[in-house]
């Protein structure tokens, strides 16, 4: 059994969200994310409003679901722990074809943002805060 050290952890469960868009395996998401009033998080796509954990789930669903081709690339990311939360920043790629089922077409995208996530560990890494938004390149 490979023991992971915090900060390994804790980009585990980052990617772990990507890479449910890659999979679309989403039965994961519920894993990763604290369910709890406390959980919030903004996204650079609408509604712009503060999103609690069940409407968090249901837009991350429905946004890799709608994109065939997904990859990302998570780059710089910083780590800060305090004890037993983290706050981590990083910049991130995400590339795909948006896909419309209604009228079978598709738009290639790429998305060059950043993004702050904040994770309390209880028994495992959870992430209670998600902020993201598009960089203009």
């Amino acid at each position: 059994m490979v023991i992971l050290n915090d900060n390994e952890e804790i980009i585990k469960v980052i990617e772990t969200l990507f890479q449910s868009g890659v999979t679309k395996d989403l039965s994961k998401l519920r894993d990763i994310h604290l369910n709890d009033s406390k959980f919030s998080s903004f996204s650079d796509l609408p509604p712009y409003d503060l999103k609690d954990y069940q409407t968090t789930i249901e837009l991350e669903e429905l946004r890799f679901i709608s994109i065939s081709d997904y990859s990302y690339e998570i780059r710089n990311p910083k780590i800060s722990l305090f004890e037993n939360t983290a706050v981590v920043a990083l910049e991130l790629i995400q590339k795909g074809m948006l896909v419309d089922n209604k009228a079978y077409t598709g738009e290639h995208m790429v998305i060059t943002g950043r993004a702050t996530f904040v994770l309390v560990k209880q028994q495992t890494w959870k992430i209670v805060h998600i902020h993201m938004s598009k960089v203009d390149t």
